[in-house]
């Protein structure tokens, strides 16, 4: 069975024109069980992470200043979401369901979070709209409590998983792999284990190929034993901030390699969702559902 992480709390209330979508996050939930790809039973609902685990990863300091809103404007301004207890909790309760992922995952081969994906998060500050990294938290709880030899983190988002890459960038445990458009945010990246950068308007065939040429050189060096995938559909060409030029077909195209690879290999694989700012929601929640879509087809 494959289970869903989902909380009303991830539809923060934000103000009237912010491009975030925060509306996706129940649609995707409705649309899933609407549509009868899945039903109530998949769904479960997330707990608060503990600050203990969280704390693993990122600079107690740090975390102390997001449980007291201590954070300075630049800080705020930084984040780019309205700075307040609620968003806390709903960081919080993000990472958790992640955490929460993982476990059913191990058990059940796939696990995946309606939200998430918060790879700007960096060690010791937040930006882009994320400020705990849930997959980055994710990994290191699965190092320290299951004794794990090698993870993957593919991240797919159109933008480079800087925090993530700064976080493990000395741990040789967690190979870090980000596909990203080379023009786009953040514009000074961090040096992840294996960056691929891609042209303004790269399409289908040539973003599938290449894809799939360095995951088939990833499996083959590292032997990951547990997979975090990051699928971001900012991807696609009606991306306000993609600048690449992919279909829906090619984005589902892609999470049908990813996902069968780890099933073909028997490699737990932990998903969450990433950004998405096409100008039309119908287009995000199609994109999105895809890859829910294909994970219960696959698994």
């Amino acid at each position: 069975m494959i289970f869903i992480s989902y909380h009303p709390c991830y539809k923060l209330e934000l103000p009237l024109g912010h491009r975030f979508p925060m509306d996706k996050y129940p649609m995707l939930r409705d649309q899933l069980i609407y549509e009868g790809s899945f039903s109530n039973e998949n769904f479960f609902k997330p707990k608060k992470i503990d600050r203990k685990i969280i704390e693993k990863v990122h600079d107690k300091n740090y975390v102390q200043k997001l449980l007291n809103l201590n954070l300075n404007n630049s800080e705020v301004r930084k984040i780019g979401f309205p700075f307040n207890k609620k968003l806390i909790d709903r960081e919080m309760t993000i990472a958790g369901g992640t955490l929460e992922c993982c476990i059913k995952a191990i058990q059940n081969g796939i696990s995946l979070n309606i939200a998430g994906g918060t790879h700007h998060a960096f060690s010791d500050k937040g930006e882009a709209f994320c400020l705990l990294n849930d997959q980055a938290i994710a990994a290191q709880y699965l190092l320290n409590e299951y004794n794990l030899k090698k993870i993957l983190i593919i991240d797919l988002d159109v933008h480079q998983g800087n925090g993530t890459a700064e976080i493990f960038k000395k741990n040789k445990k967690v190979f870090t792999f980000s596909m990203h458009g080379k023009k786009n945010y953040p514009f000074q990246k961090r040096k992840s284990d294996l960056d691929v950068e891609l042209l303004d308007g790269t399409e289908d065939q040539q973003y599938l190929d290449i894809l799939n040429e360095k995951l088939n050189m990833i499996f083959n060096k590292i032997k990951p034993e547990f997979i975090f995938y990051l699928a971001g559909v900012d991807i696609l060409k009606t991306d306000k901030l993609g600048r690449l030029n992919m279909t829906i077909k090619g984005c589902k195209l892609r999470d049908e390699i990813v996902l069968n690879k780890c099933f073909e290999r028997k490699i737990p694989v932990q998903c969450s969702m990433g950004g998405g700012y096409s100008e039309e929601l119908k287009i995000i929640l199609e994109a999105h559902s895809n890859t829910f879509r294909i994970a219960s087809k696959i698994f």
